[in-house]
């Protein structure tokens, strides 16, 4: 596809107010685009949208789970900018590590709800906008969309579901000139990481069932502005770190290769034992 000029384009960014999406939001600026940043804690997108420009930032509330919070968001856009080009579908969040025995229904459904139908709904209501527009959309997925879920399964299934949604939503927009990306993330330096992460010393023993290159982090500015580049190169996948692209490609054999592993490591059994012992703790979600 020819290269898709940013410029004078308008974009929506969920979960805007830190991270990823603030990253994200950095680097379509950067590139001449007006952007909305919506964030579930309106106080957070405001500043956010400060720090970041005082004309072509907007910050503004919103649960992306909800309906009518979403087809309020396009509507606040359009009428700020007059129109929405880009639609950056990163909102999300991941529950306390927990097996699917110990894991609350609670946190399970949450997940689900936000990752998956949050996006599924941000991506509905931006859509009459986008497509007459021959826009683009980036729906964030994870490596954990083709890695074993195990200790994460709720996170896992929606990762997959995302990457599905992204693959089908592509070839459905092709007929009208619009696009859509589907990216994949592995460990990024950002705030969720740490709260969800690094704060747990479960998070240790799986991801010592991981190649040590594969544990490597980027800053959230270089997952930012790889989805800006994606976007204006209308890519199928972004993938970063890069090393992940062998694994993303490699799936077929290399998935069942690793469960077969995973099932005999001991390493990972005292893992799933531990997170196994976790039915009945607290298991707060973060964004």
């Amino acid at each position: 596809m020819a290269r898709y000029e940013l410029t004078g384009k308008v974009a929506l960014v969920t979960g805007g107010a830190r991270g990823i999406g603030f990253a994200t939001a950095r680097a379509l600026l950067a590139r001449g685009a007006s952007v909305t940043l919506l964030d579930l804690d309106q106080g957070a997108a405001a500043r956010a949208a400060g720090e970041l420009h005082d004309t072509r930032a907007l910050g503004i509330g919103g649960d992306v789970s909800d309906r009518g919070s979403m087809q309020r968001a396009v509507a606040t856009t359009v009428d700020r900018y007059g129109g929405l080009d880009v639609l950056v579908a990163n909102a999300g969040v991941i529950s306390r590590i927990a097996s699917l025995r110990a894991m609350s229904s609670e946190s399970f459904e949450r997940v689900i709800e936000v990752n998956v139908m949050g996006v599924y709904r941000s991506i509905e209501a931006a859509l009459p906008e986008i497509v007459p527009r021959r826009g683009h959309v980036v729906a964030i997925s994870s490596v954990y969309a083709f890695l074993n879920g195990a200790g994460a399964v709720s996170y896992a299934m929606s990762k997959a579901a995302v990457e599905q949604l992204g693959r089908a939503l592509r070839v459905e927009l092709a007929p009208y000139g619009a696009s859509a990306s589907v990216a994949y993330f592995g460990f990024i330096d950002t705030e969720m990481v740490h709260r969800a992460l690094d704060a747990d010393p479960l998070v240790a023993q799986m991801l010592q069932t991981l190649p040590r290159p594969l544990q490597k982090r980027i800053p959230a500015s270089a997952a930012g502005e790889a989805i800006a580049q994606g976007i204006e190169r209308r890519r199928p996948r972004i993938i970063r770190p890069r090393r992940w692209t062998l694994m993303a490609l490699g799936r077929g054999v290399l998935g069942p290769l690793s469960d077969s592993r995973l099932e005999r490591d001991p390493r990972a059994q005292a893992f799933v034992r531990e997170v196994d012992a976790r039915a009945g703790e607290d298991q707060p979600l973060t964004a």
